[in-house]
Formats: structure tokens, C-alpha cells, sequence
């Protein structure tokens, strides 16, 4: 493998603080309650849950995800998911977040899964993520409280 110019070398490290910048900031509003990391997302983004949760596929589209996964998720919480990172990192235009993430259902009952978000920046911006979680925890809240009206 043949190594990086040092010109190539501090593109690369530069846009890897950057992209772990722009991500650390969206967590930090999300936490906040002022924003969140799906405001980064390009409007032609594909965002990938894998596994076999009920939501699992890939969404073609900002719109698409938002519409069928967040906005129906935050349609059955009661109090939204704050969350605390345990690891960031990053290589190249690719930033992995490992997170907790904690809130309350509708119902009363306690939400709580652990993520792992591969978040592909270009220009500040999600254009692809794949996100891995506890399909079970989930699939609970999925099937057990009906989004709000």
C-alpha cells in the first residue's frame, strides 16, 4: 500500500476533524434538545438500518427516512432521546458514532438502545449512513405504542 503525500495526508486529517466537528456539534444540539444529526442530511441521502428490526431497508431519501422512521419514532415517545457517545471516530470522509441513546414511550415505559452510526460526510453534509441497534428493544417500542395523531 503505498503511503499518502504529506499534502494528501493533511487533506485527509483535516477533513476527518472537520467531519468529527460537524457530527460532535448535531450530537451536541441533539442532546441539547436544539437540533439534531438528521439535519445534516443531504435531501438525496440513503440511510441504511441493518439487521432485522421492523424498519430495516434502505431509504432513498432525506424525506423518505425522516418520514418513515424518525417522525413515527418521535410519534410514540413521550420524552425524545437524549444521547451520550461512548466512541467517535473517524477516517476519511466517514465518521463512526457508538452512542446511547435514552428516552421515554408514550405508554410510560423507559426506551433505551445503544447505536452504531456510520455517517459518510461530503461538503458538511450526510449522503449515506448505515445505522446497527438492538432490533428486539426496537421492535418493542415499534409494535407496543401507536405514534400519536
Amino acid at each position: 500500500m503505498a503511503a499518502l503525500a504529506p499534502a494528501a495526508q493533511a487533506q485527509t486529517t483535516g477533513d476527518e476533524v472537520g467531519n468529527k466537528a460537524i457530527v460532535q456539534r448535531a450530537f451536541d444540539a441533539w442532546a441539547a434538545g436544539t437540533g439534531s444529526p438528521y439535519d445534516l442530511l443531504a435531501d438525496d441521502a440513503t440511510w441504511t438500518i441493518t439487521g432485522n428490526s421492523l424498519a430495516s431497508k434502505t431509504y432513498g431519501s432525506r424525506e423518505a427516512f425522516i418520514g418513515e422512521v424518525i417522525r413515527p419514532f418521535i410519534a410514540r415517545m413521550s420524552v425524545g432521546l437524549k444521547p451520550t457517545i461512548r466512541q467517535m471516530y473517524a477516517d476519511g470522509d466517514t465518521v463512526i458514532v457508538f452512542f446511547d441513546a435514552s428516552g421515554t414511550a408514550k405508554d410510560g415505559v423507559p426506551y433505551a438502545n445503544t447505536y452504531a452510526w456510520f455517517l459518510e460526510l461530503r461538503d458538511g453534509r450526510i449522503t449515506d449512513a448505515s445505522a446497527f441497534f438492538d432490533s428486539i428493544a426496537f421492535n418493542d417500542l415499534w409494535t407496543r405504542v401507536k405514534p400519536a395523531r
